[in-house]
């Protein structure tokens, strides 16, 4: 094809190949020429070929002039004595099978458009293709979807040289369709598994990537009358797998046992986490396939442990899940960093569901109002007036526990029985010591805190105080709150001895050594 340089030149000249290839047979090797223009250095060229051959083989396949089958070597088919219409197709289908490649590397091309416009156009092909299958089905109502071709686009979204994050959200709105979400869970857990074996160390990127699409599928929560396919069939069979929310389940398992088998970065873990008690546990076929993952999780301390309580919650409540060392775990969790982490909020909210239990032995609940007492002492204020409530709604909670902060026929104690150290809260020794941090939080230099702290001072109210409100105060907020306080109108002494003078008392030093004049 001859370059044309003037603006437009490119879509011309393709435009005039395309009507050629599509008006006769003849001209069918002007396609070689529109593939070609596929290899250009320049975005705006390589936009123009790509939708040229979006055009030209999206006709061709709605038109049915690609072989239908297993496809031929092309050099046996025009050696043979075969038709000439089946040469054509048979030529054409690979021509076809070239710009899909080709598509499938312009998914890397540095141009975020051209990018986009190779994956609409691929995800077109599969529609295309879906509908006008290019191989014979083996029995009446068989079910037929471009696999081949929709991994190659999976496999191209799941680079593990680059950041495809922004092209994933792209994709997003095709998973809304029941057949490209099941079909995507599918291609996902074949990519990752061939890749994790391909690699001794699979590149990060790659992981990042697969966390995107992983953490795109969503899952009705229920089944539905109607399915949203891509692929438009003439008619729905129920006997299709992809048919069916329970089939989807289990592809949505498999894809995510799959991926957190691998050794993943430990910023990817916190991720999974997060999502972990909502968007995946939930849709699982058996959520309780998860119980190792998140026990490991829970074992390894710090953040990581914070986030796998909301797991761990769901098992527990949900799935009867039985963790004899948990409460034990959970109590070593309570260190000052507790205080300063960024999911403090999320922490306290399940901590406080875990010690709602009636059931619960004395010594433990004990244990976890003292070491957060403890804690307090140096617990910035606006953890202060989340962690005081919390430590007063365990004493409503559990009356026998109300001898940490009242008891008449108690002995003289010179020292605290209580030990800090003690990682079994059984022998901390918590339930023979007292709360006399927050007598001593009584005097603190936040007036909110001095109150909130006055409160076991007097009995106890029934009804509990909710934390909801407080889970997730800033500084920034209570910083705020105090200015917008208004205040009286009486004066604030200042000093105690009134001034006599401009510099001063006239016993003042400032006043020796200086006059007015």
């Amino acid at each position: 094809m001859e370059r044309d340089p003037s603006p437009g030149g490119a879509r011309r000249a393709l435009g005039r190949l395309l009507e050629a290839v599509l008006a006769s047979r003849r001209e069918a090797n002007a396609v070689f020429d529109i593939l070609a223009v596929l290899q250009s250095e320049d975005p705006e060229e390589t936009q123009e070929a790509v939708r040229a051959c979006s055009r030209l083989f999206g006709a061709l396949l709605e038109r049915g002039e690609l072989f239908v089958g297993q496809l031929p070597s092309e050099d046996t088919v025009m050696a043979g004595s075969q038709g000439a219409t089946r040469k054509y197709k048979v030529w054409m289908r690979h021509r076809y099978h070239s710009c899909c490649n080709r598509l499938r590397e312009l998914l890397a091309h540095f141009s975020f458009e051209v990018k986009e416009l190779a994956l609409s156009t691929l995800m077109k092909f599969v529609q295309l293709e879906g509908a006008h299958p290019l191989e014979k089905p083996k029995w009446e109502g068989n079910y037929l979807f471009p696999r081949q071709l929709f991994k190659s686009v999976v496999e191209g979204l799941l680079s593990p040289e680059e950041d495809h994050s922004l092209l994933v959200s792209r994709f997003q709105e095709y998973l809304e369709h029941d057949d490209i979400r099941y079909h995507t869970m599918q291609a996902a857990t074949g990519v990752v598994g061939q890749v994790a074996d391909r690699y001794p160390e699979v590149p990060p990127a790659f992981w990042n990537n697969a966390f995107a699409l992983l953490s795109a599928v969503s899952l009705p929560c229920q089944e539905v009358s109607s399915s949203s396919f891509y692929v438009k069939h003439a008619e729905l069979s129920h006997k299709w797998k992809v048919a069916h929310l329970k089939e989807h389940k289990k592809a949505f398992q498999l894809m995510w046992l799959g991926f957190l088998k691998h050794k993943l970065p430990l910023r990817l873990y916190k991720k999974v986490l997060v999502i972990m008690h909502d968007a995946i546990l939930p849709h699982l076929a058996q959520p309780t396939l998860m119980i190792d993952f998140l026990t490991r999780a829970y074992d390894v301390g710090g953040a990581i442990s914070l986030l796998a309580l909301n797991g761990l919650f769901i098992l527990i409540h949900k799935h009867n899940l039985e963790y004899p060392d948990f409460y034990r775990k959970l109590y070593g969790l309570l260190d000052p960093s507790v205080f300063h982490v960024k999911y403090r909020a999320r922490f306290f909210h399940l901590a406080d569901l875990f010690l709602s239990s009636s059931h619960l032995p004395a010594y433990l609940v004990a244990a976890f109002a003292k070491r957060l007492s403890r804690l307090a002492l140096t617990a910035p204020p606006e953890a202060l007036l989340m962690v005081l409530p919390f430590i007063c709604n365990l004493l409503r909670r559990h009356p026998a526990c109300r001898v940490l902060v009242h008891r008449p026929l108690g002995p003289e104690l010179d020292a605290d029985p209580y030990d800090p150290a003690e990682e079994d809260p059984a022998k901390s020794r918590a339930l023979e010591s007292s709360l006399w941090e927050l007598q001593t939080l009584q005097r603190h230099y936040h007036p909110e805190v001095s109150q909130a702290a006055s409160v076991i001072n007097q009995a106890l109210s029934v009804p509990e105080t909710s934390i909801a409100p407080l889970l997730e105060l800033t500084a920034f907020e209570v910083f705020e709150r105090d200015l917008k306080k208004k205040r009286g109108q009486e004066s604030v002494p200042l000093e105690f001895l009134p001034a006599q003078g401009l510099l001063g008392r006239q016993d003042d030093l400032c006043a020796q050594h200086f006059t007015l004049s």
